[in-house]
């Protein structure tokens, strides 16, 4: 049966009247493909970009599993690649959950222990991890998972790039091996189909849109520009469109210098990368989703995980090493079918990687040459 609405799903009347109360009423292709199996305890092996509605799509089955459950302690794991994926799913658990007593441990590094282990030993049901924090808990035996029944995956390939094989395989090895496995990926090559295979029973294939693809929906743009006309190039930009601005650069360094450049022309600018403490990294997004910052400044690993609904234009500064991370930088625009902008400065000599790109994604870009600011065909 194909569901058009969550009512339809057989999920207990409190959940659903907390889906309401947050407005969720119509599921995505990829909650409408996964929640049905998952609710029915089969594994999920879903492709899927980033915005498609995939936290919705675990945590349903997730606070089910929960309420029925017997057991004491955490009852569902989700492993997920940065803090910040993990704080957004954090939020939405506790925005939907029923039993408000059903309690949910944080566990990601460069936030303070103590809160999340205290979490932990009052009977958290739900852990929402990154890797390596998680193993380091496991080592000094100061978490057990040995009741956990429901494993997500959530951006493996994320997970993998990040060089977190070894934690995951540590990891899983303290669950007990009959459990129900979820597992979210934007493309299914290599490491993931070994990690899909490694941990998966016969799983339900739902794959939503083109594996590695843009959105339909965002219209492609890139710029030949020599390297000092960039900035000037961005803030002719910033000037001619509308809404918000993610823009993507190489190095930490970069970022810091690029934003306090446009700090310095009037632009309201925050950055995100490695160095910055979490707080600072919490501060800079709550002002970009809260539009007091107009311009958010990332570096790749850092933007891993940023869930902000209304970016308007994602801008490639700096030219994305390979198409899967071009596709997830612009995977912050057009979300939920609205139109997005996504415009790649590329300098001359790069233009045989941005053809490599074109290739790789089966995509065409329209085509300007700057030799000002004002940009031509």
């Amino acid at each position: 049966m194909l569901i058009t609405q969550f009512s339809q799903l057989p999920i207990s009347p409190a959940l659903l009247a907390r889906l309401n109360a947050n407005k969720f009423t119509t599921p995505t292709p990829v909650q409408a493909g996964a929640i049905p199996p998952a609710l029915e305890a089969r594994d999920v092996l879903a492709t899927a970009q980033t915005g498609t509605g995939k936290t919705l799509s675990f945590l349903i089955p997730i606070i089910e599993r929960i309420e029925k459950s017997k057991a004491r302690g955490a009852t569902a794991l989700v492993l997920l690649p940065t803090r910040e994926l993990a704080m957004q799913v954090e939020k939405v658990y506790r925005a939907i959950r029923p039993n408000q007593a059903s309690m949910v441990a944080l566990v990601v590094g460069g936030m303070a222990e103590g809160p999340q282990l205290d979490t932990i030993r009052r009977g958290a049901r739900l852990i929402v991890a990154t890797p390596g924090r998680l193993e380091d808990y496991i080592k000094r035996r100061l978490v057990r998972l040995d009741q956990v029944e429901i494993l997500v995956f959530d951006e493996v390939d994320r997970m993998l790039d990040m060089g977190f094989q070894p934690a995951i395989a540590r990891i899983v090895a303290e669950l007990p091996s009959q459990r129900q496995t979820l597992c979210y990926s934007a493309t299914l090559e290599g490491a993931v189909r070994e990690i899909a295979n490694r941990y998966l029973v016969n799983p339900v294939r739902i794959e939503i849109g083109a594996v590695s693809r843009p959105a339909e929906n965002v219209e492609l743009r890139t710029f030949e520009v020599d390297k000092e006309k960039k900035q000037e190039l961005l803030e002719h930009l910033l000037q001619q469109e509308n809404g918000s601005f993610l823009v993507f650069v190489r190095t930490k360094h970069g970022a810091d210098r690029l934003a306090r450049r446009l700090s310095r022309s009037g632009h309201a600018t925050a950055q995100i990368h490695g160095d910055r403490t979490q707080a600072q990294r919490n501060s800079a997004l709550r002002g970009f989703t809260e539009g007091r910052h107009r311009v958010l400044v990332a570096t790749d690993v850092a933007a891993r995980g940023i869930d902000v609904p209304h970016v308007g234009h994602v801008v490639n500064f700096d030219m994305p090493k390979q198409a899967e991370d071009f596709v997830h930088r612009i995977g912050r625009t057009g979300r939920a079918s609205r139109r997005g902008i996504a415009s790649t400065f590329a300098v001359p000599a790069e233009q045989k990687e941005l053809k490599k790109i074109e290739r790789a994604l089966s995509v065409q870009m329209k085509r300007f040459r700057v030799r000002s600011a004002v940009p031509t065909t």
